[in-house]
């Protein structure tokens, strides 16, 4: 068994939201890019979200969603709810 992993690139849009979001928080993000990860001669696959650390708290986006996850994907918060849950830590 065999396990391609193929590296995925930050939504331009999102990434800028993200930055943006971060300087008006006064806060420094630290990008992660997701990936996905394939088993060879087989239809199993599995995305790993993109991460983006703040103040040793690791949220987790996906290309396209408007949902950001708070270190595990049990937690979400919507992406304009971001600035003021990231005044709260």
């Amino acid at each position: 068994m065999q396990i391609v992993k193929e590296e995925l690139q930050f939504e331009e849009s999102l990434k800028q939201r993200l930055q943006f979001i971060c300087e008006f928080s006064k806060v420094a993000p630290t990008f992660i890019n997701g990936s996905i990860r394939k088993i060879e001669k087989t239809n199993l696959s599995y995305v790993e979200p993109h991460k983006v650390k703040i103040k040793n708290t690791t949220f987790l986006v996906f290309n396209y969603s408007s949902d950001v996850y708070i270190n595990n994907l049990s937690k979400k918060i919507k992406l304009s709810e971001l600035e003021e849950y990231l005044k709260n830590i």
